[in-house]
């Protein structure tokens, strides 16, 4: 499903790669997360240590955020999303980040543009930081 949303013939073995060690590894990220109902995948989330941006002194980030089309509109992003920012809390980071070229979304649940950075690729990006205290009591 990862692969499927963020992947290109020439990096399925980065996906892979990624995931298996995740599974195998003591350390608390990275971690990877999937929504099932009725035995589908319905959604996805990833905890890491960086995505795959410049500012490698900030983490952990929300990864490969993702609701398939036919589910949209159902509020399971906003649950995704609380569920990261509980896991946060669990592995003892009082904030998550993320980065996006999304304009609007991250704002309707109480993420904070704080700065732009750079992707791997040389484009700039919009960081957001969200505080594992925010969705205490929210979206149960």
């Amino acid at each position: 499903m990862f692969w499927n949303q963020w992947g290109t013939a020439n990096n399925i073995m980065f996906y892979h790669d990624c995931i298996l060690h995740s599974i195998n590894t003591d350390s608390d990220l990275p971690s990877f997360y999937i929504a099932l109902e009725n035995e589908s995948i319905i959604g996805t989330y990833a905890l890491l240590r960086n995505d795959l941006i410049s500012r490698q002194d900030i983490f952990p980030w929300l990864a490969c955020l993702y609701v398939s089309p036919e589910q949209r509109g159902r509020n399971i992003g906003a649950l995704l999303m609380k569920h990261a920012l509980q896991e946060t809390e669990k592995k003892g980071h009082n904030k998550l980040y993320l980065c996006t070229d999304l304009n609007g979304y991250y704002e309707k649940y109480g993420w904070s543009h704080i700065t732009n950075a750079y992707i791997f690729t040389g484009d700039e990006t919009k960081v957001y930081e969200a505080s594992t205290l925010s969705y205490r009591g929210t979206l149960a």
